[in-house]
C-alpha cells in the first residue's frame, strides 16, 4: 500500500518543512508554507505503473576521464533559425527545454509553429487548449500538420504512458503548471504537483533520449512561477519577452547547458504566426523624415548579436519642485550617474529639467556601451540641436568622464557599415588593432565627454 505523507511546502522557493511555520527559513518569505498530501509509492511500483516501454537502458558504469569522447552529441537543426541561434545550433537528443513568458507573448505559437515546421513525429500536449483550438491556431498559421500528434490532457500517467507507446521524437508540454500527478493531492501548479511532473518528464527525456519542451508561467515579478527546482533540473531555460503594443518578440537565453548563455532570437508577431527577424535593426531603427533633437544611435550588443538601436531623450523645464526622472528601457540608476557625470565634469545644469528617456521599440537594453549615445541624446535635448542621422555611437562612460572600451568593437563597427553609417564614435581605448583600412565607416575615436561634446556641438 502506498504511503500518504504530510508535508508543508513554501510556494516561493519549494523547501519542505515538517511543521507550518510563519517565515520560510530559506528565502525568509512571510505566509507562503502551505500543507500538502503526498501518496508516496516505492520507485519500483512507480516505474511499473509510468513506464510499459521504451526505457530499457543499461545501468550506467564509472569511465575514466580519458575515456569520454567528446564531440558525441548530436543535434536536430530546426528550419527556425532564431530557435537554433539560442539553443545553441539546434535541439539535442534527450535535452529539457523550459520556456517561460507573460500570458499572451506567444509561447503556444512559438512551439506549435516549431512542431508543425519539423519533418519529425511530435507529441503535444495542452493542458490548456482543446484539440479543435489547437487546429484552428494551426490552420491559422497556414502550417502543414504532418507527423503532429495532439492531445488535451492533464493526467501525468496518461501523458507517460501515451508518451511510452507513441515514442515521438520531440515531446511538447503546455504548460507544467496544468499537469496533475495522481501521487499528489494538491491543486495543478502548487510547488509538489510541479516538482513532481517535472522530474518525471526529466527522466522520461533521459531515459528515452526524447527532447522534451516545457511551457512555463511567471509570477507578477517576471520569475518562473513554481518551486526553483524547475529551473535547476532542466537542460534550457528560454525567457519569451516583448511588450504587446509592439509587433516584436525576443527569445532570450536564461540558462544553456549545451551553449552560450548569452543568445536571444527576435521575431516579429503578425496574423500568420512568428516572423523571424534576421536583421534586428529594422525593427529598433525609426523611419523619421527629419532630424530631430534628442535622438542618437547606440551600436549594441544582445550576446554576441551587434544591432543598432534609437535612443531618445527630452529634456524640458521642470512644472514641479521635484524633477521627474524617468526611464523605458533603460536602469533609471545609471540615467541618474550620467546625468551627474554631465553635470560634474561638464557643468551641464539638469537638476531643474525633467528627464525622460527610451529605448524605441520596446526592448531593454543593459548593455553599458549605449552610455555614449545617452549622453550624446541628452546634450541634444538640452541644447535643442539634432545629431545627424548618419552617425552612431559605442562607448561605456566612467564616472570621471572618461570614455571606457567596450567588448567586440569590431563587430559594432561591422554592423554599422552594413547599415549605411558614415561616421561611428568610439573609445579610444579599443583602436589598437582595428584596421581602419577595412571599413567605409569613418570611425572617430574619444577618450573623454568633452571631446565628444566639442566634435559634436562646439
Amino acid at each position: 500500500m502506498p504511503k500518504v505523507q504530510k508535508i508543508f511546502a513554501c510556494t516561493s522557493c519549494g523547501s519542505t518543512f515538517s511543521k507550518w511555520a510563519g517565515q520560510c527559513t530559506a528565502c525568509q518569505e512571510w505566509n507562503t508554507i502551505q500543507e500538502e498530501i503526498i501518496i508516496k509509492e516505492t520507485v519500483k511500483q512507480e516505474a511499473k505503473k509510468l513506464w510499459k516501454k521504451g526505457t530499457k537502458k543499461e545501468k550506467p558504469r564509472p569511465r575514466k576521464l580519458a575515456q569520454i569522447e567528446t564531440g558525441t552529441t548530436l543535434r536536430r537543426a530546426t528550419h527556425d533559425m532564431e530557435f537554433n541561434r539560442v539553443l545553441g545550433g539546434g535541439i539535442v537528443d534527450g535535452s529539457m527545454v523550459l520556456i517561460g513568458g507573460e500570458p499572451g507573448i506567444g509561447k503556444s505559437t512559438l512551439m506549435l509553429q516549431l512542431a508543425l515546421s519539423l519533418n519529425a513525429k511530435i507529441l503535444y500536449i495542452s493542458g490548456e487548449e482543446s484539440e479543435e483550438q489547437i487546429k484552428m491556431r494551426a490552420d491559422r498559421l497556414g502550417k502543414s500538420l504532418s507527423d503532429c500528434y495532439i492531445m488535451a490532457d492533464t493526467s501525468l500517467a496518461n501523458i507517460l504512458l501515451q508518451a511510452g507507446e507513441l515514442e515521438p521524437d520531440i515531446l511538447i508540454i503546455d504548460s507544467i503548471q496544468t499537469i496533475t500527478s495522481a501521487h499528489i493531492e494538491s491543486a495543478p501548479g502548487s510547488v509538489s504537483q510541479v516538482r513532481e511532473c517535472s522530474t518525471e518528464f526529466q527522466r522520461f527525456a533521459k531515459e528515452s533520449s526524447t527532447p522534451v519542451f516545457i511551457i512555463g508561467h511567471i509570477t507578477k515579478d517576471g520569475a518562473i512561477a513554481g518551486p526553483k527546482v524547475l529551473e535547476h533540473i532542466v537542460d534550457v531555460v528560454l525567457q519569451f519577452e516583448g511588450d504587446r503594443n509592439y509587433t516584436h518578440r525576443i527569445l532570450r537565453t536564461i540558462k544553456n547547458r549545451f551553449g552560450s548563455t548569452s543568445e536571444l532570437g527576435i521575431y516579429e508577431m503578425n496574423g500568420n504566426g512568428l516572423r523571424e527577424v534576421s536583421n534586428p535593426s529594422e525593427l529598433l531603427l525609426s523611419q523619421k523624415e527629419e532630424n530631430l533633437s534628442g535622438s542618437a544611435i547606440a551600436a549594441t550588443l544582445e550576446g554576441i548579436r551587434p544591432m543598432l538601436i534609437e535612443t531618445q531623450a527630452l529634456v524640458s523645464t521642470a512644472v514641479y519642485s521635484s524633477p521627474q526622472r524617468s526611464a523605458t528601457g533603460f536602469d533609471l540608476r545609471r540615467l541618474g550617474m550620467l546625468l551627474a557625470v554631465l553635470e560634474k565634469r561638464c557643468g551641464f545644469q539638469f537638476a531643474s529639467n525633467d528627464i525622460f528617456l527610451n529605448i524605441a521599440g520596446g526592448i531593454k537594453v543593459s548593455d553599458p556601451a549605449i552610455d555614449l549615445a545617452i549622453i550624446s541624446a541628452l546634450i541634444s535635448s538640452l541644447e535643442d540641436v539634432s545629431l545627424p542621422s548618419n552617425i552612431c555611437f559605442a562607448g561605456e562612460v566612467g564616472l570621471s568622464g572618461e570614455i571606457r572600451s567596450v567588448q567586440r568593437a569590431e563587430q559594432r563597427i561591422q554592423e554599422a557599415n552594413r547599415l549605411g553609417f558614415e561616421q561611428i564614435f568610439v573609445p579610444s581605448f579599443n583602436m589598437k588593432g582595428i584596421d581602419i583600412a577595412h571599413y567605409d565607416i569613418e570611425i572617430i575615436p574619444v577618450a573623454k565627454v568633452e571631446e565628444l561634446y566639442n566634435f559634436l556641438f562646439a
